[in-house]
Protein backbone atom coordinates (compact mmCIF):
# COMPACT_ATOMS: atom_id res chain seq x y z
CA UNK A 1 0.00 0.00 0.00
CA UNK A 2 1.21 3.40 -0.96
CA UNK A 3 2.53 5.77 1.68
CA UNK A 4 -0.12 8.39 0.51
CA UNK A 5 -3.06 5.55 0.94
CA UNK A 6 -1.73 4.80 4.36
CA UNK A 7 -1.88 8.51 5.52
CA UNK A 8 -5.34 8.84 3.82
CA UNK A 9 -6.64 5.61 5.94
CA UNK A 10 -5.25 7.00 9.09
CA UNK A 11 -6.94 10.33 8.89
CA UNK A 12 -10.28 9.30 7.73
CA UNK A 13 -9.54 6.52 11.29
CA UNK A 14 -9.01 9.94 13.44
CA UNK A 15 -12.30 10.99 12.26
CA UNK A 16 -14.29 8.22 12.18
CA UNK A 17 -12.84 7.70 16.78
CA UNK A 18 -13.75 11.08 17.32
CA UNK A 19 -16.99 11.35 15.30
CA UNK A 20 -18.12 8.15 17.32
CA UNK A 21 -17.05 9.37 20.86
CA UNK A 22 -18.30 13.17 20.80
CA UNK A 23 -18.64 13.23 24.69
CA UNK A 24 -16.26 10.74 25.35
CA UNK A 25 -13.90 11.95 28.56
CA UNK A 26 -10.41 10.99 27.71
CA UNK A 27 -7.12 10.58 29.82
CA UNK A 28 -6.49 13.88 30.10
CA UNK A 29 -10.04 15.08 31.63
CA UNK A 30 -11.30 16.90 28.24
CA UNK A 31 -14.41 16.17 26.86
CA UNK A 32 -14.05 16.24 23.40
CA UNK A 33 -17.07 19.00 22.92
CA UNK A 34 -14.97 21.48 24.87
CA UNK A 35 -11.16 21.01 23.40
CA UNK A 36 -9.08 23.85 24.23
CA UNK A 37 -7.92 26.07 21.48
CA UNK A 38 -4.07 26.20 21.09
CA UNK A 39 -1.61 29.11 20.12
CA UNK A 40 2.13 27.94 19.43
CA UNK A 41 4.79 30.38 19.52
CA UNK A 42 7.20 29.92 17.57
CA UNK A 43 10.25 32.74 18.04
CA UNK A 44 13.59 32.37 15.37
CA UNK A 45 16.68 32.14 16.95
CA UNK A 46 16.13 33.04 20.33
CA UNK A 47 18.09 32.57 23.04
CA UNK A 48 17.95 30.69 25.64
CA UNK A 49 18.92 33.66 28.13
CA UNK A 50 17.11 36.22 25.86
CA UNK A 51 14.18 36.69 28.09
CA UNK A 52 14.19 38.32 31.39
CA UNK A 53 13.21 35.44 33.12
CA UNK A 54 15.78 33.58 31.75
CA UNK A 55 18.11 35.70 33.26
CA UNK A 56 18.24 38.35 30.99
CA UNK A 57 19.40 41.47 32.50
CA UNK A 58 19.67 43.55 29.08
CA UNK A 59 16.52 42.84 26.98
CA UNK A 60 13.21 43.65 28.36
CA UNK A 61 10.67 40.97 28.13
CA UNK A 62 7.85 41.62 30.62
CA UNK A 63 4.73 40.61 28.61
CA UNK A 64 6.82 37.08 27.93
CA UNK A 65 7.89 36.71 31.90
CA UNK A 66 4.16 37.36 32.55
CA UNK A 67 3.48 34.73 30.68
CA UNK A 68 6.11 32.17 32.52
CA UNK A 69 4.36 33.53 36.02
CA UNK A 70 1.19 32.15 34.34
CA UNK A 71 2.39 28.99 33.41
CA UNK A 72 5.37 26.83 33.25
CA UNK A 73 8.83 27.17 32.87
CA UNK A 74 11.34 24.30 31.15
CA UNK A 75 14.95 25.30 31.92
CA UNK A 76 16.04 21.77 30.43
CA UNK A 77 14.37 22.42 26.76
CA UNK A 78 16.15 21.72 23.55
CA UNK A 79 15.64 21.96 19.90
CA UNK A 80 16.34 18.87 17.97
CA UNK A 81 19.00 20.55 16.14
CA UNK A 82 20.60 23.65 15.95
CA UNK A 83 19.43 25.46 12.59
CA UNK A 84 15.74 25.82 12.29
CA UNK A 85 14.35 23.81 9.64
CA UNK A 86 14.99 20.56 11.07
CA UNK A 87 13.34 21.63 14.42
CA UNK A 88 10.48 22.77 12.96
CA UNK A 89 9.83 19.62 10.99
CA UNK A 90 10.40 18.12 14.39
CA UNK A 91 7.84 20.07 16.01
CA UNK A 92 5.58 19.63 14.02
CA UNK A 93 5.47 15.63 13.36
CA UNK A 94 7.26 14.40 16.68
CA UNK A 95 9.97 12.67 14.67
CA UNK A 96 13.70 13.18 14.86
CA UNK A 97 15.12 15.43 12.08
CA UNK A 98 17.49 12.10 11.14
CA UNK A 99 14.42 9.94 10.93
CA UNK A 100 13.06 12.30 8.34
CA UNK A 101 16.51 12.80 6.75
CA UNK A 102 15.60 16.59 6.78
CA UNK A 103 18.77 17.59 9.00
CA UNK A 104 20.09 21.23 7.69
CA UNK A 105 18.36 24.21 7.16
CA UNK A 106 16.90 24.41 3.36
CA UNK A 107 18.70 24.47 1.62
CA UNK A 108 21.79 24.52 3.71
CA UNK A 109 25.21 25.42 2.30
CA UNK A 110 28.53 24.07 2.57
CA UNK A 111 31.67 26.28 2.51
CA UNK A 112 34.72 25.39 0.55
CA UNK A 113 36.98 22.62 1.88
CA UNK A 114 35.16 21.10 3.90
CA UNK A 115 36.81 17.50 4.93
CA UNK A 116 33.79 15.38 4.58
CA UNK A 117 30.72 15.15 2.20
CA UNK A 118 27.59 15.95 3.23
CA UNK A 119 24.72 13.32 2.20
CA UNK A 120 21.79 13.07 0.33
CA UNK A 121 19.17 14.68 2.60
CA UNK A 122 15.51 15.88 1.97
CA UNK A 123 15.44 19.67 1.65
CA UNK A 124 11.51 19.86 2.50
CA UNK A 125 9.23 18.21 4.75
CA UNK A 126 7.32 14.95 2.76
CA UNK A 127 3.45 15.77 2.83
CA UNK A 128 3.65 11.76 3.36
CA UNK A 129 4.40 12.89 6.81
CA UNK A 130 1.39 13.17 9.18
CA UNK A 131 1.71 16.56 10.80
CA UNK A 132 0.03 17.72 14.18
CA UNK A 133 -1.80 20.45 12.21
CA UNK A 134 -3.71 17.32 10.46
CA UNK A 135 -3.90 15.40 12.95
CA UNK A 136 -6.40 18.51 14.92
CA UNK A 137 -7.83 19.40 11.40
CA UNK A 138 -9.25 15.83 11.75
CA UNK A 139 -10.22 16.63 15.06
CA UNK A 140 -12.16 19.59 14.29
CA UNK A 141 -10.10 22.08 14.67
CA UNK A 142 -9.85 25.35 12.23
CA UNK A 143 -5.73 25.75 11.32
CA UNK A 144 -3.17 28.57 10.93
CA UNK A 145 0.26 28.64 10.26
CA UNK A 146 1.38 32.26 10.52
CA UNK A 147 4.91 33.44 9.44
CA UNK A 148 8.02 31.47 8.75
CA UNK A 149 7.51 27.66 6.83
CA UNK A 150 10.93 27.05 5.89
CA UNK A 151 10.17 23.42 4.78
CA UNK A 152 10.44 23.26 1.18
CA UNK A 153 8.94 25.26 -1.79
CA UNK A 154 5.45 24.14 -3.69
CA UNK A 155 4.13 21.26 -3.21
CA UNK A 156 5.23 21.28 0.14
CA UNK A 157 3.38 24.40 1.98
CA UNK A 158 1.31 24.95 4.96
CA UNK A 159 -1.71 24.28 3.35
CA UNK A 160 -0.72 21.10 1.70
CA UNK A 161 -0.15 19.56 5.32
CA UNK A 162 -3.04 20.18 7.06
CA UNK A 163 -3.39 24.12 7.60
CA UNK A 164 -6.46 25.85 6.51
CA UNK A 165 -5.14 29.24 6.07
CA UNK A 166 -1.09 29.93 5.06
CA UNK A 167 0.17 33.71 5.94
CA UNK A 168 3.37 34.16 4.64
CA UNK A 169 4.37 31.10 4.41
CA UNK A 170 7.12 30.40 1.76
CA UNK A 171 10.68 28.45 1.74
CA UNK A 172 12.03 31.87 2.67
CA UNK A 173 14.38 31.55 5.50
CA UNK A 174 14.42 35.55 6.42
CA UNK A 175 12.96 38.43 5.29
CA UNK A 176 15.42 40.85 3.33
CA UNK A 177 13.93 43.37 5.46
CA UNK A 178 11.62 43.69 8.25
CA UNK A 179 10.01 46.95 6.73
CA UNK A 180 7.40 47.03 4.29
CA UNK A 181 7.70 45.37 1.60
CA UNK A 182 9.90 42.91 3.23
CA UNK A 183 11.75 42.80 -0.12
CA UNK A 184 9.03 40.84 -1.48
CA UNK A 185 10.00 38.00 0.79
CA UNK A 186 7.37 37.00 2.38
CA UNK A 187 5.13 37.79 0.63
CA UNK A 188 2.32 39.60 2.31
CA UNK A 189 0.18 41.95 0.35
CA UNK A 190 -1.99 44.86 1.29
CA UNK A 191 1.18 46.91 3.60
CA UNK A 192 1.67 49.51 4.01
CA UNK A 193 4.95 52.12 4.18
CA UNK A 194 7.26 51.71 7.56
CA UNK A 195 4.68 48.47 8.46
CA UNK A 196 7.24 46.22 11.00
CA UNK A 197 7.03 42.34 9.50
CA UNK A 198 6.49 41.40 13.23
CA UNK A 199 3.65 43.45 14.05
CA UNK A 200 2.02 42.79 11.27
CA UNK A 201 1.66 39.12 11.54
CA UNK A 202 0.69 39.35 15.20
CA UNK A 203 -2.12 41.40 13.33
CA UNK A 204 -2.99 38.38 11.01
CA UNK A 205 -3.16 36.19 13.74
CA UNK A 206 -5.19 37.93 16.07
CA UNK A 207 -7.64 38.10 12.75
CA UNK A 208 -7.44 34.57 12.56
CA UNK A 209 -8.57 34.13 16.04
CA UNK A 210 -11.17 36.63 16.32
CA UNK A 211 -12.62 34.83 12.95
CA UNK A 212 -12.64 31.61 14.52
CA UNK A 213 -13.39 32.08 18.21
CA UNK A 214 -15.84 30.42 18.55
CA UNK A 215 -14.66 26.96 17.76
CA UNK A 216 -11.25 25.30 18.55
CA UNK A 217 -8.27 26.47 16.54
CA UNK A 218 -4.61 25.62 16.03
CA UNK A 219 -2.46 28.69 15.58
CA UNK A 220 0.84 28.13 14.51
CA UNK A 221 2.24 31.85 14.50
CA UNK A 222 6.04 31.44 13.43
CA UNK A 223 8.13 35.29 13.87
CA UNK A 224 10.72 35.75 11.45
CA UNK A 225 12.30 37.53 14.28
CA UNK A 226 15.03 37.59 16.13
CA UNK A 227 16.66 36.27 12.98
CA UNK A 228 19.18 38.37 10.60
CA UNK A 229 19.10 40.98 9.37
CA UNK A 230 18.85 43.19 12.58
CA UNK A 231 16.59 45.58 12.08
CA UNK A 232 14.38 47.18 14.26
CA UNK A 233 11.98 50.21 14.91
CA UNK A 234 13.97 53.64 15.81
CA UNK A 235 12.13 54.70 18.56
CA UNK A 236 12.68 50.95 19.75
CA UNK A 237 16.92 51.08 19.25
CA UNK A 238 16.38 54.10 21.08
CA UNK A 239 16.20 52.83 23.97
CA UNK A 240 18.83 50.68 24.23
CA UNK A 241 21.78 52.85 22.78
CA UNK A 242 22.65 54.40 25.84
CA UNK A 243 22.07 50.61 28.68
CA UNK A 244 25.14 49.46 29.15
CA UNK A 245 25.87 45.63 28.31
CA UNK A 246 25.08 42.83 30.75
CA UNK A 247 26.71 39.41 30.35
CA UNK A 248 27.54 40.17 26.89
CA UNK A 249 24.34 41.49 25.52
CA UNK A 250 25.09 44.84 23.97
CA UNK A 251 23.22 44.94 20.56
CA UNK A 252 20.44 47.47 20.62
CA UNK A 253 18.58 46.22 17.51
CA UNK A 254 18.52 43.22 18.65
CA UNK A 255 17.04 43.99 21.76
CA UNK A 256 14.43 46.06 20.79
CA UNK A 257 13.69 42.88 17.81
CA UNK A 258 13.25 41.25 21.52
CA UNK A 259 11.13 43.86 22.66
CA UNK A 260 9.06 44.26 19.75
CA UNK A 261 8.35 40.30 19.93
CA UNK A 262 7.64 40.44 23.44
CA UNK A 263 5.08 43.29 23.21
CA UNK A 264 3.12 41.42 20.37
CA UNK A 265 3.10 38.24 22.29
CA UNK A 266 1.18 40.24 24.93
CA UNK A 267 -1.06 41.85 22.54
CA UNK A 268 -1.71 38.52 21.20
CA UNK A 269 -2.84 37.47 24.81
CA UNK A 270 -4.62 40.21 25.65
CA UNK A 271 -6.81 38.85 22.76
CA UNK A 272 -7.35 35.57 24.46
CA UNK A 273 -8.45 38.10 27.65
CA UNK A 274 -10.77 39.96 25.28
CA UNK A 275 -13.04 37.17 23.77
CA UNK A 276 -12.86 35.40 27.28
CA UNK A 277 -10.52 32.77 25.67
CA UNK A 278 -7.71 32.36 27.98
CA UNK A 279 -8.87 29.63 30.60
CA UNK A 280 -9.69 27.43 27.49
CA UNK A 281 -6.39 27.90 24.88
CA UNK A 282 -3.12 26.35 25.55
CA UNK A 283 -0.19 28.27 25.06
CA UNK A 284 3.13 27.42 24.18
CA UNK A 285 6.37 29.73 23.62
CA UNK A 286 9.35 28.19 22.23
CA UNK A 287 12.55 28.96 20.16
CA UNK A 288 13.90 26.85 17.09
CA UNK A 289 17.61 27.04 18.22
CA UNK A 290 20.13 29.07 20.11
CA UNK A 291 20.57 32.23 19.70
CA UNK A 292 23.14 33.53 17.05
CA UNK A 293 26.27 34.18 18.61
CA UNK A 294 28.71 34.51 15.69
CA UNK A 295 28.48 37.48 14.59
CA UNK A 296 27.38 38.81 17.45
CA UNK A 297 23.29 39.08 17.87
CA UNK A 298 23.37 37.53 21.44
CA UNK A 299 25.80 36.06 24.39
CA UNK A 300 24.18 32.66 25.25
CA UNK A 301 26.22 32.91 28.38
CA UNK A 302 26.56 31.34 30.50
CA UNK A 303 25.55 28.29 28.01
CA UNK A 304 28.66 27.94 25.29
CA UNK A 305 28.20 29.41 21.86
CA UNK A 306 25.22 29.50 19.80
CA UNK A 307 23.11 28.51 16.95
CA UNK A 308 25.29 26.51 14.53
CA UNK A 309 26.85 24.36 17.18
CA UNK A 310 26.94 21.49 19.15
CA UNK A 311 27.02 23.01 22.66
CA UNK A 312 24.18 23.98 24.77
CA UNK A 313 23.97 27.29 23.20
CA UNK A 314 23.00 26.22 20.21
CA UNK A 315 20.21 23.53 21.29
CA UNK A 316 18.71 24.83 24.69
CA UNK A 317 15.90 27.19 24.40
CA UNK A 318 13.28 28.59 26.25
CA UNK A 319 9.93 26.61 26.71
CA UNK A 320 6.90 28.33 28.48
CA UNK A 321 3.76 26.35 28.52
CA UNK A 322 0.55 27.83 30.01
CA UNK A 323 -2.86 25.81 30.71
CA UNK A 324 -5.17 28.13 32.82
CA UNK A 325 -6.47 24.81 35.63
CA UNK A 326 -3.80 22.63 34.76
CA UNK A 327 -0.01 23.81 34.68
CA UNK A 328 0.08 25.48 38.27
CA UNK A 329 1.06 29.04 37.60
CA UNK A 330 4.49 30.23 38.09
CA UNK A 331 5.84 26.40 38.24
CA UNK A 332 9.36 25.46 37.01
CA UNK A 333 10.61 22.15 35.59
CA UNK A 334 13.84 20.83 35.28
CA UNK A 335 13.44 17.82 33.13
CA UNK A 336 14.58 17.50 29.69
CA UNK A 337 12.61 17.87 27.09
CA UNK A 338 12.84 18.22 23.28
CA UNK A 339 10.70 19.68 20.44
CA UNK A 340 10.02 16.58 19.03
CA UNK A 341 7.56 15.99 22.62
CA UNK A 342 4.93 18.52 21.18
CA UNK A 343 3.15 16.38 18.97
CA UNK A 344 2.80 13.22 21.47
CA UNK A 345 1.30 16.06 23.83
CA UNK A 346 -1.46 17.51 22.09
CA UNK A 347 -2.32 14.51 21.59
CA UNK A 348 -2.09 13.37 24.65
CA UNK A 349 -4.03 16.12 25.87
CA UNK A 350 -7.23 15.14 22.81
CA UNK A 351 -7.00 11.82 24.39
CA UNK A 352 -5.58 9.98 20.87
CA UNK A 353 -2.50 9.03 22.96
CA UNK A 354 -4.17 5.08 22.39
CA UNK A 355 -4.69 5.08 18.30
CA UNK A 356 -1.35 2.80 17.57
CA UNK A 357 -1.14 4.64 13.99
CA UNK A 358 -0.62 7.88 15.93
CA UNK A 359 2.99 6.43 17.79
CA UNK A 360 4.82 4.87 14.21
CA UNK A 361 8.05 6.50 13.98
CA UNK A 362 6.85 8.84 16.50
CA UNK A 363 10.16 9.84 18.54
CA UNK A 364 9.25 12.22 21.40
CA UNK A 365 7.25 11.52 24.32
CA UNK A 366 4.07 13.33 26.11
CA UNK A 367 4.61 15.86 28.60
CA UNK A 368 1.64 15.94 30.09
CA UNK A 369 2.73 14.08 33.56
CA UNK A 370 4.92 16.96 33.80
CA UNK A 371 2.18 19.38 33.21
CA UNK A 372 0.16 18.55 35.72
CA UNK A 373 3.06 17.36 37.97
CA UNK A 374 1.69 14.26 38.39
CA UNK A 375 5.41 11.86 37.23
CA UNK A 376 7.86 11.87 35.28
CA UNK A 377 8.98 11.16 31.50
CA UNK A 378 9.81 7.80 30.39
CA UNK A 379 12.59 8.19 28.30
CA UNK A 380 16.55 8.01 29.15
CA UNK A 381 18.10 10.21 26.63
CA UNK A 382 17.82 12.79 23.79
CA UNK A 383 19.94 12.59 21.03
CA UNK A 384 20.75 15.46 18.31
CA UNK A 385 22.00 14.36 14.55
CA UNK A 386 23.94 17.03 12.06
CA UNK A 387 25.91 15.82 9.12
CA UNK A 388 26.75 18.92 8.24
CA UNK A 389 28.58 22.11 7.73
CA UNK A 390 27.31 25.36 8.12
CA UNK A 391 28.97 29.24 7.11
CA UNK A 392 28.57 30.25 10.62
CA UNK A 393 31.85 27.36 11.49
CA UNK A 394 29.57 24.58 12.87
CA UNK A 395 30.92 20.88 11.69
CA UNK A 396 29.29 17.88 11.57
CA UNK A 397 28.62 16.06 14.91
CA UNK A 398 26.15 13.88 16.69
CA UNK A 399 25.45 13.75 20.40
CA UNK A 400 23.48 12.34 23.20
CA UNK A 401 22.13 13.47 26.53
CA UNK A 402 21.36 10.97 29.77
CA UNK A 403 20.60 12.80 32.83
CA UNK A 404 23.37 15.51 33.71
CA UNK A 405 25.54 14.06 30.58
CA UNK A 406 26.52 14.90 27.44
CA UNK A 407 28.46 13.24 24.91
CA UNK A 408 29.09 14.77 21.62
CA UNK A 409 30.73 13.16 18.23
CA UNK A 410 32.41 14.47 15.72
CA UNK A 411 32.29 13.53 12.42
CA UNK A 412 35.67 14.65 11.34
CA UNK A 413 37.99 12.48 12.96
CA UNK A 414 35.38 10.98 15.74
CA UNK A 415 36.41 11.85 18.69
CA UNK A 416 34.42 12.82 22.24
CA UNK A 417 33.88 15.08 24.39
CA UNK A 418 31.97 14.49 27.85
CA UNK A 419 30.48 17.12 30.08
CA UNK A 420 28.35 16.75 33.36
CA UNK A 421 26.03 20.11 32.59
CA UNK A 422 24.65 19.86 36.17
CA UNK A 423 28.57 20.76 37.74
CA UNK A 424 29.60 22.23 34.32
CA UNK A 425 26.54 24.11 32.21
CA UNK A 426 29.47 26.28 30.27
CA UNK A 427 30.84 22.74 29.03
CA UNK A 428 34.55 24.05 29.79
CA UNK A 429 35.77 20.58 31.52
CA UNK A 430 35.95 18.03 28.89
CA UNK A 431 36.06 14.82 30.89
CA UNK A 432 35.56 12.17 28.76
CA UNK A 433 39.73 10.96 29.61
CA UNK A 434 37.88 10.45 33.24
CA UNK A 435 35.24 8.25 32.55
CA UNK A 436 35.54 5.95 29.80
CA UNK A 437 33.44 3.52 31.03
CA UNK A 438 30.66 6.09 30.49
CA UNK A 439 32.25 7.36 26.56
CA UNK A 440 31.71 3.56 26.01
CA UNK A 441 28.46 3.65 27.24
CA UNK A 442 26.74 6.82 25.95
CA UNK A 443 28.68 6.25 22.91
CA UNK A 444 27.09 2.99 21.80
CA UNK A 445 23.43 4.33 22.69
CA UNK A 446 23.97 7.00 20.08
CA UNK A 447 25.69 4.31 17.44
CA UNK A 448 22.19 2.50 18.24
CA UNK A 449 19.95 5.20 17.91
CA UNK A 450 21.48 6.52 14.40
CA UNK A 451 21.38 2.64 13.15
CA UNK A 452 17.62 2.48 14.50
CA UNK A 453 16.25 5.53 12.40
CA UNK A 454 18.73 5.10 9.45
CA UNK A 455 20.50 8.72 10.15
CA UNK A 456 22.36 9.72 6.75
CA UNK A 457 26.03 9.76 7.41
CA UNK A 458 28.57 12.15 6.08
CA UNK A 459 31.41 11.00 4.04
CA UNK A 460 35.17 11.28 3.95
CA UNK A 461 36.35 13.40 0.91
CA UNK A 462 38.36 11.55 -1.77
Amino acid sequence: MTAPRVRFLFLLMVVAMLSLCPIVQGKSGLIAKKLPSIVFVLIDDLGWADLGCYGSRYYRTPRIDRLASQGMRFTNAYAACCACSPTRASILTGKYPARLHLTDWIPGRTPRGARMRIPNWTPYLSTDEVTIAEVLKSAGYVTAAVGKWHLGSEPYFPEHQGFDLNVAGSNAGSPKSYFYPYGDRPKLPGGKSSEYLTDRLTDEAIGFITENRDTPFFLYLAHYAVHTPLQAKPEVIARYRDQPAVGGQRSPKYAAMCESVDERVGRLLDTLDQFGLTDHTIVILFSDNGGLSRPIATSNAPLRAGKGFPFEGGVRVPLIIRWPGVVSAGSECSATVTSTDFFPTLIDILGLDENPGLQTGCDGVSLQPLLRQSGSLQRKAIFWHYPHYNLIGGYPYGAVRRGDWKLIEFYEDMHVELYNLNEDIGETKDLSSQRPDLVAELRGSLHRWRRQIKAQMPSPRQ
